[in-house]
Parts: structure tokens; sequence; C-alpha cells
């Protein structure tokens, strides 16, 4: 990867399952990165409600180089975060935010706005 880390795609919409991402288009859940994102498959790691995001989940994240990362707990906050999860960013020495899912895309898109190398997990559902 370049020194310069490309921007993050800003997310123009969240609702009740239905997510409209820059460049990507619309879909329910989404990985978000520096320079792209995708589909958020959660049967790629296992993922569930609990434990909820898994270390996989954030380490494809990583490799395209977030130094924050932004993980969205869904719309009614049943998503959960896997205590291993945080371990890891926090080895890396990664900033996280958890939040909400509004409030999640809400931080996302300011720091992605401000040029800063923000990835992003969302569930746009529960």
């Amino acid at each position: 990867m370049s020194s310069e880390t490309a921007r993050s795609p800003l997310v123009r919409s969240i609702s009740w399952g239905l997510m409209d991402v820059e460049d990507l288009g619309v879909g329910k859940d989404f990985k978000l990165y520096p320079g792209g994102g995708r589909p958020w498959d959660w049967s790629e790691t296992g993922t569930r409600h609990s434990p909820g995001v898994q270390p996989d989940d954030v380490r494809e994240l990583l490799a395209h180089g977030a130094t924050t990362v932004v993980l969205s707990r869904g719309m009614q906050l049943q998503l959960q975060v896997d205590p291993r999860t945080l371990s890891l960013l926090e080895e890396r020495g990664v900033t996280i935010h958890v939040a909400e899912t509004t409030e999640a895309v809400q931080i996302y898109n300011d720091l992605a706005t401000g040029g800063s190398a923000v990835a992003g997990l969302f569930h746009s559902t529960c």
C-alpha cells in the first residue's frame, strides 16, 4: 500500500435493513475500509449476535490500512463485540469506536470525511 491511504467510502444513507454506500451500492451489512469495502457476510467467520464481532471480522479491515475502526452494534444494540476482538485491536494500537448503528455511521462518515484511515463493520438491523 502506498504512503497515501485511499479515502474510505461514505455511507450515503442508513435505515432498517438497508444501507447505501458510495461506490458500492445498496445492501444490508457492510465491511468498509480505506479504498473500498464489500458486503459483510457473517457466515464467513461464524459471527452471531453473541458473542458478536469476531477477530477475523476485523483482520481484513487492518489489512487495508485502518488505524481507526468503528464497530456498529445494530439498530437495537443486539450485536455484541467479542472481547477477543477488542483485545486484537488494542494490541495493534487501533482507535476503536463501538456504537449503535446510526451513531456508528455518523462517527465513521465524520472520520472518513476528515481523511482518517477509518474502517467499519455495519449491521443495519437488530
